[in-house]
């Protein structure tokens, strides 16, 4: 028996999606027909750009904001069934209920998240029959900022597939970043043993936080507050890789966008400041989902000062393995990791 209830999240998840009136009509069909080709356009440019190799071809799917809901809860089924190996104990009524209260956990984050999120690239998992990575556009949160912002809709719809086959190129075209990735997921999971005395050492670091007048959550929100200093250095690692990632996307997406798209830097604006929208600061340090935010902004900061010292090419250093990766202390001071790698 899992220790997570799947079964309850995605139930949750669906529900806190909640719909949109387009969901359903000839313009979710019109989005549809057109994503294809979307992707298409912008696989090129981004590879011509990032001088990255167009590898294979993904499937494209524009899915409801419940649909991308149940996509993302069965991809953390799958990510985490290690976990849940190791963490299994017996079982009996206490775990039963602990399982079905994570699983409404999980549903409750991924169902919020289900009405922001525009786009995102999935990569193939170990043990997935499908066989072929995947685009995804939520129908409903597109449509909606093209409503609420007055975007002209074929612009924005293109930028955000700019973006998203520039993800697909740094797991595809990058031979060793998918395993890498998977890896650091990997060292997580290994390191996910219940830890005797979590609950004391957590207290003495509120207590510490509180005398000395700072935050007793950072941007890693619960999950950091719980973790182990082991974890707690995955976690670096996993923050470093995900705002290079990140960070060049939107830079790519956004220097393409610059000479195609009339109206790229007030969409851009726009994103810039939906990410930092306080009404959703709460939320987003509790969850973690703050550190998620950072990414986009260290991202780009360390991409436009590697460009501004040493030119665009030389980020091509970071793709040649995963030692010339910046950590995140790089990733916060620029010139430490182009002082590394020459």
């Amino acid at each position: 028996m899992s220790t997570v209830h799947w079964a309850t999240a995605e139930r949750v998840a669906r529900r806190m999606a909640s719909g949109y009136p387009l969901e359903g009509t000839y313009h979710d069909t019109i989005l549809a027909r057109q994503a294809p080709e979307l992707v298409e356009r912008a696989a090129a440019m981004v590879a011509e750009e990032t001088g990255l190799p167009w590898v294979g071809d993904p499937a494209v799917r524009v899915l409801t904001r419940a649909g991308w809901a149940a996509a993302n809860v069965a991809s953390f089924s799958a990510l985490l069934r290690p976990v849940e190996e190791k963490l299994r104990r017996g079982g009996g009524m206490g775990r039963r209920l602990a399982g079905r209260l994570v699983g409404a956990e999980v549903g409750a984050l991924v169902g919020l998240l289900s009405r922001r999120v525009l786009g995102q690239y999935e990569l193939v998992l170990p043990g997935d029959e499908r066989g072929a990575d995947t685009i995804m556009f939520v129908g409903a949160n597109v449509l909606a900022m093209e409503r609420q912002h007055e975007f002209r809709p074929a612009e924005f719809r293109f930028w955000v597939a700019l973006h998203e086959c520039t993800h697909r190129l740094q797991f595809t075209a990058v031979p060793w970043m998918r395993e890498y990735f998977l890896g650091l997921v990997q060292e997580l999971v290994d390191q996910a043993a219940p830890e005797p005395g979590r609950m004391q050492r957590v207290a003495a670091d509120l207590r510490e936080a509180a005398r000395q007048g700072r935050p007793i959550m950072d941007e890693s929100g619960l999950m950091g507050l719980f973790a182990t200093e082991d974890q707690r250095r995955v976690m670096d690692r996993v923050q470093a890789l995900m705002s290079l990632l990140e960070g060049h996307g939107h830079v790519v997406m956004d220097r393409i966008g610059s000479r195609h798209l009339v109206t790229q830097h007030r969409m851009s604006r726009v994103l810039k400041m939906r990410r930092k929208d306080p009404r959703m600061a709460a939320f987003l340090r509790f969850t973690g989902l703050e550190m998620k935010m950072k990414q986009y902004e260290w991202g780009e900061e360390f991409i436009h000062a590697v460009e501004r010292r040493a030119g665009f090419s030389a980020l091509d250093r970071v793709w040649e393995g995963p030692d010339r990766l910046p950590t995140l202390d790089e990733i916060r001071n620029p010139d430490r990791w182009l002082e590394r790698v020459g």
